[in-house]
């Protein structure tokens, strides 16, 4: 009776000794699994805030390129003007004047432009 009581609790302990060492193989494993990440900093968040950086800087440019021509369309008209006004106090003509306000040659008789 003995030998048959030895024999059913390790039939019974048998599947509880490999449970036990399964346990026993793998919490060691699970203990020493460590991960390291090494992110390069280039995710989704990084590339769309670049997307959008580039963006403002485009727009920024495309303003910047306006403001310099609309200075440059004033500094010629300014130039060209000033050209004007050399031209009609150095004219030959005695009746031709400046008109500051208009920026053109007038004539002192008529009041219309003249190209001195």
């Amino acid at each position: 009776m003995n030998t048959i009581l030895r024999k059913r609790l390790a039939q019974a302990l048998l599947p509880l000794a490999l449970l036990m060492s399964a346990f026993a193989l793998t919490q060691p494993a699970q203990a020493e699994t460590s991960k390291l990440i090494i992110e390069s900093g280039d995710n989704a968040q990084t590339r769309q805030e670049a997307a959008m950086e580039k963006e403002q800087w485009n727009d920024t440019r495309s303003l910047r390129q306006k403001v310099n021509k609309r200075a440059e369309k004033e500094w010629d008209k300014d130039d060209v003007a000033f050209d004007n006004r050399d031209n009609c106090q150095q004219s030959s003509n005695v009746n031709a004047y400046w008109e500051p306000n208009t920026l053109r040659c007038l004539d002192r008789r008529t009041g219309r432009a003249i190209t001195p």
